[in-house]
């Protein structure tokens, strides 16, 4: 305005910008020359649990406005994520740097500017065939078009006709034990059971899992999801079976474990987070080691508290997820380009770069398409076992059924 323009600033309550055909009423009213978005869901918690809200306003919406300035012959400039760089450059991106994202959606949205609807990675895989089974006729963004779960919900969901057949370019390097013979559902990767510690809360950082049962952990121990419906939950509690005396086919010793952690006390009944492990909120988080690692890493960029990541001595689990494409996908196309990218062999490494074990992993390092830093960052997970979908399948009913009369603790 200080230069002679004309300038109309739009709250939300004047412009809902999801609304295509407010915003094309808009452009036409006004008359807008040139367009700055500065409209966007930026709560990056919130936006794991209500997505309809984030989508409507940092994709929808932005294509609402580019399509109306495309018709209006009117420039756009809207403020994006900067998820798609790397973060090291000093100062603002612009669209002229080159990106490079750190995660493997992002490195497939970036190469191929396709979306695929995806839950929150945070939610548990019960979580995720529930949302498929809510969204069968809604082709919005909360219905998903893949689902990333654990390997004995790969089978029950087959069972239940909520996936469509698929076999990726490289079906034949993926284990026989880790895919549907019929193509419903693959593995995708794996990772071991560890404790993810906030140093500056916990002194004396716990090696094994009997550690945890000691009083100077009162109340300081989480667990990443309800074991009741949360693969990762329930494998901390099969893992802590084998490190007390069960066995791959007895998960009760993990109940029994679990139900002694909860009356020392030390077992904190709420669903720990990254941020609630730096909060020192759950200082001691069992979580996969990929999923710990990260969170150490962003943790330490951030400026946070020194976390520390421990492969148990004992009870070391490995545990396998899978994919699948959903039977209501509503954009099957960019899903199957989404699993074509993810079991490429660059799609592979991108997982060992987030601390993750693709399910490539041996045929990768046999044809020396794994480089050695990425091989040198993994932790030792030496001596993990491996359960087969069948005992998966009856330690997850022992220990979904069996949680509230044994353990009794109400993990949400």
């Amino acid at each position: 305005r200080s230069i002679g323009d004309d300038a109309i600033g739009l709250t939300h309550r004047d412009l809902d910008i999801s609304d295509r055909d407010a915003v094309f009423e808009t452009f036409d009213r006004e008359n807008f020359e040139a367009v700055l978005n500065c409209a966007a869901y930026t709560n990056v918690d919130g936006a794991e649990t209500n997505e309809e809200a984030c989508y409507a306003a940092n994709a929808f919406g932005v294509e609402n406005l580019a399509l109306a300035s495309k018709q209006n012959d009117c420039v756009f400039v809207t403020i994006s994520t900067d998820y798609v760089f790397d973060g090291s450059k000093r100062g603002f991106y612009t669209q002229d740097d080159a990106p490079n994202p750190q995660n493997v959606i992002d490195v497939f949205k970036a190469r191929t500017g396709l979306a695929v609807n995806e839950l929150n990675p945070l939610a548990g895989s019960g979580d995720e065939i529930e949302a498929i089974k809510a969204n069968k006729d809604n082709p919005g963004p909360s219905a998903p078009d893949v689902i990333d779960v654990g390997l004995s919900f790969g089978p029950s969901a087959k069972a239940e006709g909520l996936l469509q057949k698929y076999q990726v370019a490289t079906w034949d390097s993926i284990p026989d034990s880790a895919k549907d013979a019929e193509g419903f559902w693959w593995g995708d990767y794996y990772g071991v059971l560890s404790f993810e510690v906030n140093t500056q809360v916990v002194q004396n950082v716990p090696q094994d899992w009997q550690d945890l049962l000691k009083p100077e952990y009162n109340g300081m121990v989480a667990l990443a999801g309800d074991p009741r419906t949360s693969n990762q939950a329930i494998q901390a509690v099969y893992a802590a079976a084998l490190a007390n005396g069960g066995s791959l086919d007895d998960a009760q010793p993990g109940l029994d474990f679990f139900k002694q952690l909860n009356e020392a006390g030390n077992l904190k009944p709420i669903i720990a987070t990254a941020a609630t492990v730096a909060a020192g909120e759950t200082p001691i988080t069992i979580r996969w080691t990929y999923n710990a690692l990260s969170n150490r890493d962003t943790t330490a960029a951030s400026g946070g508290p020194e976390i520390a990541v421990v492969v148990p001595a004992s009870g070391r689990f490995a545990g396998v997820y899978v994919q699948g494409i959903s039977a209501f996908a509503p954009h099957p196309s960019a899903a199957k380009l989404w699993q074509e990218f993810l079991y490429s062999d660059e799609g592979q490494n991108v997982w060992l770069k987030g601390y993750c074990h693709p399910i490539r992993y041996e045929n990768l390092v046999a044809d020396n398409k794994v480089p050695q830093e990425q091989l040198d960052k993994l932790p030792d997970v030496e001596g993990a076992v491996f359960p087969t979908l069948d005992q998966l399948n009856k330690a997850t009913e022992l220990i979904t059924k069996g949680w509230d009369g044994t353990v009794g603790a109400n993990i949400q």
